[in-house]
Protein backbone atom coordinates (compact mmCIF):
# COMPACT_ATOMS: atom_id res chain seq x y z
CA UNK A 1 0.00 0.00 0.00
CA UNK A 2 1.27 3.43 -0.85
CA UNK A 3 2.04 6.07 1.17
CA UNK A 4 -0.92 7.97 0.34
CA UNK A 5 -3.65 4.98 0.39
CA UNK A 6 -1.88 3.99 4.37
CA UNK A 7 -4.89 4.10 6.72
CA UNK A 8 -3.91 6.34 9.49
CA UNK A 9 -2.82 4.49 12.51
CA UNK A 10 -5.39 6.52 14.99
CA UNK A 11 -8.10 5.34 12.52
CA UNK A 12 -6.53 1.64 12.77
CA UNK A 13 -6.96 1.53 16.20
CA UNK A 14 -10.75 2.99 16.25
CA UNK A 15 -11.26 0.17 13.64
CA UNK A 16 -9.71 -2.76 15.79
CA UNK A 17 -11.32 -1.10 18.74
CA UNK A 18 -15.07 -0.83 17.45
CA UNK A 19 -14.40 -4.73 16.41
CA UNK A 20 -13.38 -5.64 19.86
CA UNK A 21 -15.78 -3.75 21.30
CA UNK A 22 -18.57 -5.48 19.59
CA UNK A 23 -17.45 -8.74 20.45
CA UNK A 24 -16.85 -8.68 24.02
CA UNK A 25 -18.18 -5.95 24.87
CA UNK A 26 -14.93 -4.52 26.23
CA UNK A 27 -11.40 -3.59 24.66
CA UNK A 28 -8.06 -4.63 25.43
CA UNK A 29 -4.21 -3.17 24.62
CA UNK A 30 -3.70 -6.63 23.32
CA UNK A 31 -7.18 -6.52 21.60
CA UNK A 32 -5.92 -3.18 19.92
CA UNK A 33 -2.05 -4.53 19.12
CA UNK A 34 -3.30 -7.83 17.11
CA UNK A 35 -6.24 -5.30 15.27
CA UNK A 36 -3.63 -3.54 13.65
CA UNK A 37 -1.52 -5.94 12.94
CA UNK A 38 1.76 -5.16 15.78
CA UNK A 39 0.86 -8.51 17.37
CA UNK A 40 0.86 -12.46 16.42
CA UNK A 41 -2.14 -14.19 18.59
CA UNK A 42 0.45 -16.53 19.06
CA UNK A 43 3.05 -14.81 20.49
CA UNK A 44 0.30 -14.09 23.61
CA UNK A 45 0.24 -17.08 24.50
CA UNK A 46 3.74 -17.66 24.34
CA UNK A 47 3.82 -14.33 26.86
CA UNK A 48 1.00 -16.04 29.20
CA UNK A 49 3.35 -18.89 29.18
CA UNK A 50 6.15 -16.98 30.40
CA UNK A 51 8.09 -17.84 27.22
CA UNK A 52 8.85 -13.80 26.66
CA UNK A 53 9.94 -11.64 29.64
CA UNK A 54 7.64 -8.96 28.69
CA UNK A 55 4.82 -8.51 26.08
CA UNK A 56 6.51 -5.92 23.76
CA UNK A 57 8.95 -8.47 22.66
CA UNK A 58 7.00 -9.48 20.67
CA UNK A 59 6.17 -6.35 19.15
CA UNK A 60 8.74 -5.33 16.76
CA UNK A 61 7.54 -1.67 15.84
CA UNK A 62 9.73 0.94 17.59
CA UNK A 63 9.01 1.71 21.37
CA UNK A 64 7.97 5.53 20.24
CA UNK A 65 5.62 4.07 17.93
CA UNK A 66 4.09 1.72 20.43
CA UNK A 67 3.76 4.64 22.89
CA UNK A 68 2.17 6.31 20.22
CA UNK A 69 -0.43 3.74 19.68
CA UNK A 70 -1.26 3.50 23.60
CA UNK A 71 -1.87 7.37 23.84
CA UNK A 72 -4.45 7.12 20.38
CA UNK A 73 -5.67 3.91 22.23
CA UNK A 74 -6.74 5.98 25.11
CA UNK A 75 -7.69 8.88 23.70
CA UNK A 76 -10.43 6.95 21.05
CA UNK A 77 -11.48 4.92 24.49
CA UNK A 78 -12.03 7.88 26.27
CA UNK A 79 -13.83 9.56 23.28
CA UNK A 80 -16.35 7.05 22.77
CA UNK A 81 -17.45 7.25 26.36
CA UNK A 82 -15.81 4.11 27.65
CA UNK A 83 -15.52 3.18 31.59
CA UNK A 84 -11.69 2.07 32.75
CA UNK A 85 -11.31 -1.24 34.44
CA UNK A 86 -8.04 -1.77 35.87
CA UNK A 87 -7.28 -5.44 35.09
CA UNK A 88 -4.69 -8.14 36.63
CA UNK A 89 -2.83 -10.05 34.52
CA UNK A 90 -1.75 -13.58 35.34
CA UNK A 91 0.27 -15.91 33.51
CA UNK A 92 -0.51 -19.10 32.45
CA UNK A 93 1.24 -20.90 35.59
CA UNK A 94 0.17 -22.38 38.69
CA UNK A 95 2.23 -19.68 40.47
CA UNK A 96 0.13 -17.16 38.30
CA UNK A 97 2.61 -15.09 38.37
CA UNK A 98 2.18 -11.17 37.38
CA UNK A 99 2.97 -10.69 33.70
CA UNK A 100 4.70 -7.62 32.31
CA UNK A 101 3.69 -5.85 29.37
CA UNK A 102 6.64 -3.02 29.11
CA UNK A 103 10.54 -3.78 28.48
CA UNK A 104 10.92 -0.84 30.93
CA UNK A 105 8.05 -1.95 33.81
CA UNK A 106 7.26 1.83 33.96
CA UNK A 107 4.30 1.92 36.63
CA UNK A 108 2.26 4.04 34.35
CA UNK A 109 2.79 2.08 30.95
CA UNK A 110 2.33 -1.08 32.99
CA UNK A 111 -1.21 0.32 34.80
CA UNK A 112 -2.08 1.48 31.15
CA UNK A 113 -1.51 -1.97 29.41
CA UNK A 114 -3.77 -3.30 32.39
CA UNK A 115 -6.64 -0.88 31.87
CA UNK A 116 -9.59 -2.63 30.02
CA UNK A 117 -12.44 -0.32 28.58
CA UNK A 118 -15.61 -1.06 28.96
CA UNK A 119 -19.10 -0.27 27.63
CA UNK A 120 -21.16 1.89 29.24
CA UNK A 121 -24.32 0.19 28.31
CA UNK A 122 -23.42 -2.48 30.68
CA UNK A 123 -24.72 -2.44 33.69
CA UNK A 124 -22.99 -2.49 36.98
CA UNK A 125 -23.55 -5.96 38.15
CA UNK A 126 -22.24 -7.13 34.69
CA UNK A 127 -19.10 -5.19 34.64
CA UNK A 128 -18.24 -6.40 37.77
CA UNK A 129 -18.39 -9.87 36.35
CA UNK A 130 -16.48 -9.21 33.57
CA UNK A 131 -13.77 -7.68 35.45
CA UNK A 132 -13.80 -10.55 38.00
CA UNK A 133 -13.40 -13.00 34.66
CA UNK A 134 -10.95 -10.93 33.20
CA UNK A 135 -8.78 -11.15 36.65
CA UNK A 136 -8.56 -14.67 36.25
CA UNK A 137 -6.01 -14.89 33.61
CA UNK A 138 -6.13 -17.88 31.25
CA UNK A 139 -7.16 -21.65 32.23
CA UNK A 140 -4.07 -23.69 33.23
CA UNK A 141 -3.49 -26.60 30.50
CA UNK A 142 -2.25 -29.62 31.11
CA UNK A 143 -0.89 -32.36 27.82
CA UNK A 144 -2.40 -35.90 27.70
CA UNK A 145 0.79 -37.08 25.28
CA UNK A 146 0.66 -39.13 22.56
CA UNK A 147 4.17 -40.01 23.19
CA UNK A 148 4.71 -41.65 26.77
CA UNK A 149 8.40 -41.42 26.91
CA UNK A 150 8.94 -37.93 27.96
CA UNK A 151 11.02 -36.90 30.97
CA UNK A 152 10.32 -33.89 33.56
CA UNK A 153 13.15 -31.08 32.86
CA UNK A 154 12.96 -30.60 36.96
CA UNK A 155 13.12 -34.26 38.33
CA UNK A 156 13.62 -36.68 35.52
CA UNK A 157 10.77 -38.73 35.92
CA UNK A 158 7.50 -38.96 34.17
CA UNK A 159 3.95 -39.70 34.26
CA UNK A 160 0.64 -39.93 31.88
CA UNK A 161 0.25 -35.71 32.08
CA UNK A 162 2.36 -33.14 31.80
CA UNK A 163 2.55 -29.20 31.90
CA UNK A 164 5.14 -27.37 29.41
CA UNK A 165 7.05 -24.92 30.56
CA UNK A 166 9.92 -22.66 28.67
CA UNK A 167 12.21 -25.20 29.72
CA UNK A 168 10.53 -28.53 28.55
CA UNK A 169 7.68 -30.85 30.22
CA UNK A 170 6.89 -31.41 33.54
CA UNK A 171 5.17 -33.60 35.55
CA UNK A 172 1.92 -32.26 37.62
CA UNK A 173 4.31 -33.52 41.09
CA UNK A 174 6.64 -30.04 40.31
CA UNK A 175 4.38 -28.15 38.98
CA UNK A 176 2.17 -28.64 42.26
CA UNK A 177 -1.27 -30.25 40.68
CA UNK A 178 -0.60 -33.99 41.38
CA UNK A 179 -3.44 -33.27 43.91
CA UNK A 180 -5.94 -32.72 41.65
CA UNK A 181 -8.30 -35.64 40.46
CA UNK A 182 -9.82 -36.09 36.84
CA UNK A 183 -12.78 -35.24 35.67
CA UNK A 184 -13.79 -36.80 31.88
CA UNK A 185 -15.56 -34.86 29.38
CA UNK A 186 -19.20 -35.88 28.57
CA UNK A 187 -21.19 -34.30 31.48
CA UNK A 188 -21.03 -30.56 31.10
CA UNK A 189 -23.80 -30.00 33.72
CA UNK A 190 -21.13 -31.80 36.28
CA UNK A 191 -18.27 -30.44 34.69
CA UNK A 192 -20.15 -26.65 35.33
CA UNK A 193 -20.85 -27.66 38.93
CA UNK A 194 -17.57 -29.18 39.58
CA UNK A 195 -15.41 -26.22 37.96
CA UNK A 196 -17.27 -23.22 39.45
CA UNK A 197 -16.30 -24.98 43.20
CA UNK A 198 -13.16 -26.25 42.49
CA UNK A 199 -10.56 -22.89 43.75
CA UNK A 200 -7.72 -24.78 41.12
CA UNK A 201 -8.85 -26.74 37.90
CA UNK A 202 -6.68 -27.08 34.57
CA UNK A 203 -7.84 -28.10 31.48
CA UNK A 204 -6.74 -31.57 30.16
CA UNK A 205 -6.35 -32.05 26.42
CA UNK A 206 -4.81 -34.12 23.89
CA UNK A 207 -3.26 -33.96 20.35
CA UNK A 208 -5.80 -35.29 17.64
CA UNK A 209 -3.26 -36.54 14.87
CA UNK A 210 -6.65 -36.60 12.20
CA UNK A 211 -8.06 -32.86 13.11
CA UNK A 212 -4.56 -32.06 13.90
CA UNK A 213 -5.29 -29.96 17.02
CA UNK A 214 -5.42 -30.00 20.72
CA UNK A 215 -8.88 -31.32 21.99
CA UNK A 216 -10.65 -31.22 25.26
CA UNK A 217 -10.39 -34.55 26.85
CA UNK A 218 -11.76 -33.23 30.64
CA UNK A 219 -10.17 -31.31 33.79
CA UNK A 220 -8.52 -31.93 36.92
CA UNK A 221 -10.13 -30.30 39.33
CA UNK A 222 -9.84 -30.60 43.41
CA UNK A 223 -11.64 -33.73 44.72
CA UNK A 224 -13.37 -32.58 47.04
CA UNK A 225 -15.38 -30.26 44.78
CA UNK A 226 -15.60 -32.99 42.55
CA UNK A 227 -17.37 -35.39 45.28
CA UNK A 228 -19.50 -32.32 46.60
CA UNK A 229 -20.72 -32.31 42.72
CA UNK A 230 -21.53 -36.06 43.08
Amino acid sequence: MGRKNRVPLGDRISMAGERALAARQFVSATDILIGIGWLDPGAVEHWQRGQLACLEEAVQIDPSRIAEAMQLFQSWATATGLIASPTAYVDRTPQRRELRFSRSGDPGIEASYRTHWVSPQLSEAKRERLAEKASRGPELVVIQPLNGEWTCHRCGGTGGLLMMEPPGPACLHCVGLDDLEFLPAGDALLTRRVKANSARYAVVVRFSRTRRRYERQGLLVEPRALADAR
